[in-house]
């Protein structure tokens, strides 16, 4: 496996510096990452409920917009 970098600039002096990931900053990202993927599991779950939501009741989005408007 290939070690995880983080790269920092610093915008006064120009310099970059590429190194290696902390275990903490590993682990943050890990987090991020199943955040991310639980968020977008949900998204996809609600869009999925909307459609059959809309099905059921034999409309258009665009209609239900109108509905709620």
């Amino acid at each position: 496996m290939t070690k995880l970098q983080i790269t920092e600039f610093n915008c006064e002096t120009q310099t970059e510096i590429i190194r290696d990931a902390t275990s903490a900053e590993i682990k943050q990202m890990d987090l991020d990452k199943a955040n991310y993927e639980a968020a977008k599991a949900e998204a996809k779950a609600k869009a999925t409920a909307k459609v059959a939501l809309l099905s059921k009741l034999g409309i258009t989005e665009e209609e239900a917009k109108l509905l709620l408007s």
